[in-house]
């Protein structure tokens, strides 16, 4: 599925009555609506502005993995660079 501006209705980001983070929704022409968490969005930042800056990557690739040894407040699943190309 490719998304373009066109095919998206809303796009709301706000940090819910009773939340800490913040939470993203995008509601496309259709109604389909996705909800994405915080540290989602985060990611996918993250991802977007390596690949947009960086003098000689131009892919990056994010996999979800379970931590065993994280740091304090951290979830245990994490998406974490994978193979660069």
């Amino acid at each position: 599925m490719v998304v373009s501006n066109e095919d998206v209705r809303e796009l709301m980001v706000e940090i819910p009555e009773g939340h800490r983070h913040i939470r993203t929704r995008i509601v496309l022409m259709d109604g389909t609506e996705f909800t994405f968490q915080e540290a989602t969005i985060a990611n996918l930042v993250r991802a977007y502005i390596t690949v947009k800056t960086h003098p000689v990557t131009n892919r990056i690739s994010l996999k979800g993995g379970k931590l065993t040894n994280r740091k304090d407040g951290y979830a245990e699943w994490q998406l974490l660079e994978g193979s660069n190309a």
